[in-house]
């Protein structure tokens, strides 16, 4: 058989990619060939697949909870966005061109197709096909030419379930409001929901699920509880908040905790780098906006960025330029990771990402940056500290001079006594690597007290994480309903709620 479903949510950050990948690891347990897919995703966080090309980070975990290797069918269209008004296009992995507002519908009906057959295309291949929607399916002013929520399950024939954040307040409303928006082909798709993140007494939510099946004739699927495990692999750019903890910091192993403030850029990408540090015991990552909080961090940390002379523009404006420029001048480590690192340098020439030539940078790496119309794109290894280190490049920038010694070996990124830079994401997953790292870091800091856990194993905590999405889902979920509606499709006769979508 091949059977299919379709997660959509209530809102962004709902909690789909979560849902999505405890699906899959439940469907992976019972024997079951299953892959994960998001028509379109837009996202700064991506990963290198096997197969060469770009996807989305959330599709590249959702990957390991089937067992898989990351591919570019699972995401076939995936938007970076460079600016508020445009994004660059990657299509089955490869960057096409940029995207704004005004020639979107232009290209969405190339993207579709796309989408489509590369659905169909894997669904030949597998048993089962979790797709994950984007947004609402209830946002009516991009329900025309839509392909990754409604408008792909009715090409699919796709159930679908609604998943909401009963955290934030209002699910059942948003419930409600979701089915009733939609037209009637679209509602007649909608099988039910999933409350997420709930915390209390679940007897006090029956009555509301119990009105809420009345109201729509739609079940809850289950209740998934709120978990505070559940941070790893984000998503949605909203998870990462100006000011907040990343993670759930665990006490230090020695006597000195080993503070880290990441700076929330305004086009950050591959802001998961920084999770890796964050599942270290005594490490707290915080990320910010804020100099004086640069001022108080032990290392400071430039992210991965979409526009780094933009950003590197409005570091500068925020006058975080200068506090990163203080803290490195007092010998405090800084590390700039992709376009961090290119922010560390002491020019940038770029006519590819913002066109707007040769810019300074920092200057606190003697490096120099050009930027090239084709991405490097490539999953890499190397050794530093006398560790295996293995990640993933995700650029248009590349060095073009530089004078400091190479931070990994054989010849990539550069340190410059407390400065170090690279433009390879994921690096901190390697653990013999992240702990030589943070060792030395503390040495620069003064942090004598600090010691690593000798025993974190990042992949691992991954794996433990996978397998308590699918627990989760087994546990709190009906999945004896959720397997009859993979394999059977919508079910007959669901009701319509008015007033429905507009004409």
């Amino acid at each position: 058989m091949t059977g299919g479903l379709l997660v959509a949510g209530t809102n962004s950050d709902a909690g789909k990619s979560m849902l999505v990948a405890g699906l899959c690891r439940w469907l992976h347990r019972r024997g079951v060939r299953v892959a994960p897919f998001k028509a379109q995703n837009m996202s700064n966080n991506s990963a290198v697949a096997l197969d060469g090309g770009e996807i989305g980070r959330a599709q590249a975990f959702q990957a390991a909870a089937c067992g898989l290797a990351p591919s570019v069918r699972f995401n076939p269209v995936l938007l970076k966005p460079g600016s508020d008004r445009s994004s660059q296009v990657v299509l089955r992995g490869r960057a096409v061109g940029q995207v704004t507002a005004a020639n979107y519908a232009q290209m969405r009906r190339k993207l579709a197709g796309a989408a489509f057959d590369t659905l169909a295309e894997l669904r030949r291949d597998v048993d089962v096909v979790v797709c994950e929607g984007a947004g609402s399916p209830a946002e009516i002013n991009l329900r025309d030419g839509d392909f990754v929520n409604l408008g792909l399950a009715r090409a699919a024939d796709l159930p679908v379930i609604v998943v909401g954040d009963i955290d934030r307040g209002g699910v059942f409303a948003s419930f409600f409001g979701t089915v009733a928006l939609l037209a009637p082909a679209d509602q007649a798709l909608v099988a039910g929901f999933v409350v997420n993140k709930f915390r209390g007494s679940l007897d006090l939510l029956r009555p509301g699920l119990a009105t809420l099946r009345q109201l729509t004739g739609r079940p809850a699927y289950g209740v998934l509880p709120w978990h505070p495990d559940l941070w790893l692999d984000t998503e949605d750019s909203l998870s990462y908040v100006d000011g907040r903890l990343v993670g759930q910091p665990e006490p230090p192993v020695g006597t000195d905790w080993l503070r880290v403030a990441v700076v929330r850029l305004p086009r950050i990408s591959n802001a998961t780098d920084i999770e890796a540090l964050a599942a270290e015991p005594g490490v707290a990552v915080r990320l910010t906006t804020s100099p004086a909080d640069v001022a108080d961090a032990d290392l400071v940390i430039l992210p991965g960025s979409k526009s780094t002379v933009d950003d590197l523009e409005w570091l500068r404006d925020k006058g975080l330029a200068d506090a990163v420029g203080l803290h490195a001048a007092a010998g405090k480590p800084v590390l700039g990771i992709c376009g961090g690192y290119q922010m560390l340098a002491r020019s940038i020439d770029d006519e590819v990402e913002s066109g707007r030539g040769r810019v300074d940078g920092l200057g606190l790496l003697p490096v120099r940056i050009a930027f090239a119309p084709d991405k490097t794109l490539a999953g890499v290894t190397g050794r530093a500290w006398g560790h295996a280190v293995s990640g993933y490049e995700i650029h248009h920038g590349y060095v073009t001079e530089s004078q400091a010694p190479p931070l990994i070996e054989p010849g990539e990124g550069a340190r410059l006594g407390n400065v170090f830079g690279t433009h390879w994401h994921g690096t901190f997953e390697s653990d013999g690597y992240r702990r030589a790292f943070l060792t030395d870091v503390a040495e620069l800091a003064g942090r004598k007290g600090f010691q690593v856990a000798a025993d974190t194993c990042f992949t691992g905590r991954r794996e433990r994480l996978l397998d308590l999405l699918g627990d989760l889902v087994e546990e709190h979920l009906d999945t004896g309903a959720l397997w009859r509606l993979i394999e059977s499709g919508p079910p007959p006769g669901l009701p319509y709620l008015p007033p429905g979508a507009p004409p």
